[in-house]
């Protein structure tokens, strides 16, 4: 693996599935994101719960000032689940913005945007496009990389 490859984030974290206390119902949560836990009425349902638990869990970091959890737990117990693709890209925009320590106003000087907009694009709770988010990573020095792998 080259260091290239290894900077890689992907905003995947170790969840540990469990049976609920009603018949079929799996509880899952996340060693790493204790705010993160969900349930699902089978284990497919629960995937996509986990996913959608654990990109709400990791938006509110920013919002309360928090750098993201480092994704430390690792276990053959333990399933890995991604972010969605539109939640990375925005984690990745905000902590790209934070790494870079520069004001809203530097970022819009070099985006060529209006502040107004760049307020929307780093509001985690805002659905920026893509387009705008791959604008502004490149703004920060990065740039969003998409890959795809079989489903589980």
């Amino acid at each position: 693996m080259t260091d290239k490859e290894q900077a890689m984030k992907t905003y995947a974290y170790a969840a540990e599935f469990e049976p609920g206390e009603t018949h079929g119902v799996v509880v899952v949560s996340f060693p790493d994101v204790p705010e993160a836990i969900t349930q699902g009425d089978d284990m497919v349902d629960a995937r996509g719960q986990a996913e959608e638990a654990l990109g709400l869990a990791l938006l509110s970091y920013p919002q309360r000032g928090l750098p993201l959890p480092k994704a430390r737990t690792k276990a053959k117990h333990l399933m890995q689940i991604a972010v969605a693709p539109d939640v990375a890209a925005k984690l990745a925009v905000l902590e790209a913005f934070s790494e870079a320590g520069i004001s809203k106003s530097e970022l819009a000087r070099r985006m060529e945007k209006d502040e107004k907009e760049i307020r929307r694009i780093l509001d985690p709770r805002h659905a920026t496009k893509l387009p705008a988010m791959v604008e502004a990573l490149r703004a920060l020095g990065k740039r969003l990389v998409i890959g795809v792998e079989e489903a589980a």
